[in-house]
């Protein structure tokens, strides 16, 4: 794994790289107040045959925050900065998985600036609309992140807010909790994102409403839904097996909101869906 730095329309971006020089690439992207470092996982497990880039989002781990916050933190540039990333890359044509947020940007992304050269989607439990729960449920945590002396606090309550996710090691709560931490000026401890992400709710509040974008995607689209999502609802997940690009839907058992790709049968069923089994 490598760490690297691209400018994409005017802002520093931060990205892992997994796999170097292997001939097919996939780009795989983050969830709302997460970090490319989520994608250690399935970026380790699918290095021996795939190039894998994980971008952090601008306002979020080590990328740079946007000094015009209610403008850029929206899918509109988030989908600009994706194309000047696959640009800057070299990327002809290339897969995309993405979680939450990352996977919404994936339908954008597939429907408009990066058609014709995203050939297969993977979507991490996310729709082209979300459940009203879920998202009040986000916004309430998600914009006035909590603050902690110690790092073992700030775990502890990763494991509580993240609880969706699934199993996940101790090994793994750690290292989600080392790769998302930063030092307030003070001395304490905070989640290492920009609280004022959140503005894309109340200036975009569209954003997430996609079935347009949907209906004009025409690419193999796999979906992972977590059983007990509140984010992408059933009737949701149904609806997008009958219309666009009439995803393939698999209900991951254990979890909500959203698996964390880091055990084999999820390892698998990202790594059939690319092999086209």
């Amino acid at each position: 794994m490598m760490s690297k730095y691209v400018i994409c329309e005017g802002r520093e971006i931060h990205y892992t790289e997994w796999g170097a020089g292997k001939k097919e690439t996939l780009i795989a992207w983050h969830g709302l107040a997460r970090t490319g470092r989520d994608m250690d996982d399935i970026a380790a497990h699918l290095a021996p045959r795939y190039r894998v880039i994980c971008p952090d989002t601008i306002g979020r781990g080590l990328s740079q925050w946007s000094p015009e916050p209610a403008k850029e933190y929206c899918l509109e540039f988030y989908a600009r900065l994706a194309l000047s990333l696959a640009d800057r890359l070299g990327l002809d044509d290339f897969h995309w998985l993405g979680t939450s947020m990352g996977g919404a940007l994936g339908i954008k992304l597939a429907a408009g600036a990066l058609k014709g050269r995203i050939r297969r989607l993977i979507l991490n439990d996310i729709g082209p609309k979300l459940g009203e729960a879920a998202l009040e449920r986000i916004r309430s945590y998600a914009g006035s992140p909590p603050q902690f002396e110690r790092v073992s606090e700030l775990e502890d309550y990763f494991r509580t807010v993240y609880k969706p996710f699934g199993w996940m090691s101790d090994e793994q709560w750690r290292r989600l909790t080392e790769t998302s931490v930063r030092r307030l000026p003070d001395g304490m401890l905070t989640p290492h994102y920009d609280p004022n992400m959140v503005l894309q709710f109340t200036h975009h509040p569209h954003d997430y409403d996609q079935w347009q974008a949907w209906d004009a995607i025409d690419v193999p689209t796999l979906c992972l839904r977590g059983e007990a999502s509140d984010l992408l609802l059933a009737d949701i997940a149904e609806e997008m097996r009958k219309r666009g690009p009439r995803a393939v839907v698999v209900t991951i058992a254990g979890c909500g909101h959203a698996p964390a790709l880091n055990v084999p049968d999820q390892f698998a069923l990202v790594e059939r869906f690319l092999n086209g089994k």
